[in-house]
């Protein structure tokens, strides 16, 4: 009777095992990255504020973060941007190898029509004192921040010359609490720089 009792708490013991996910299960990876804790809250907070019926901008923007959340959960862990802007365009990736750079990342340049490399992780965009954002009110030179997952595309508006993002949660960067390098350039200025070479899987 003895003998039978403990077999059966053993075999209760290896059935739960098996079955039930272990309480000391590390949680997934991308449950720490500061983005996907943002992108979980900014869609809470918009499905929260939205009344029963979702305007379709709010929808849009709701649809868009969701897509980021995703693209995070399957391990993308780096953003991708596009420069449709007919210009050059300043970009911020990781250091490189060799860089003794006291900035957290660094200033690439994108020509026009050019993506950045699958792995390579574009972090944000430089915005010369001179170019004005759709959105953005700014009157001095700025970045934006992208989060992780993001597919960034950066264009003109032909009919008011702004630069447009196909993104809502690009955010300006705070230089007091980001290090990030944020020079007080003109657009003519960035232009005359000659394109970067971006190696793919970089980030990897």
């Amino acid at each position: 009777m003895k003998l039978l009792k403990i077999a059966l708490v053993v075999a209760v013991m290896l059935v739960n095992l098996v079955i039930a996910q272990p309480s000391w299960a590390d949680k997934p990876k991308f449950s720490k990255n500061p983005d996907y804790i943002e992108v979980t809250k900014t869609i809470k907070s918009l499905q929260k504020n939205a009344e029963v019926v979702v305007p379709e901008d709010v929808q849009r923007q709701i649809d868009e973060l969701q897509f980021q959340k995703a693209a995070i959960e399957s391990g993308v862990t780096w953003g991708q941007c596009r420069n449709e802007t007919g210009e050059t365009l300043g970009i911020y990736g990781p250091l490189g190898e060799d860089s003794k750079s006291s900035y957290n990342n660094q200033l690439y340049f994108l020509a026009n029509d050019q993506t950045t490399p699958d792995g390579w992780d574009c972090q944000g965009v430089y915005l010369p004192s001179d170019v004005q954002v759709a959105g953005l009110d700014k009157t001095d030179a700025t970045a934006v921040k992208i989060m992780d997952g993001t597919q960034l595309l950066v264009k003109k508006n032909s009919d008011t010359s702004e630069w447009e993002f196909n993104v809502p949660s690009a955010k300006v960067v705070n230089p007091d609490k980001m290090n990030w390098f944020i020079p007080h350039i003109s657009q003519a200025f960035v232009d005359s720089r000659i394109p970067s070479t971006l190696a793919s899987g970089e980030n990897d």
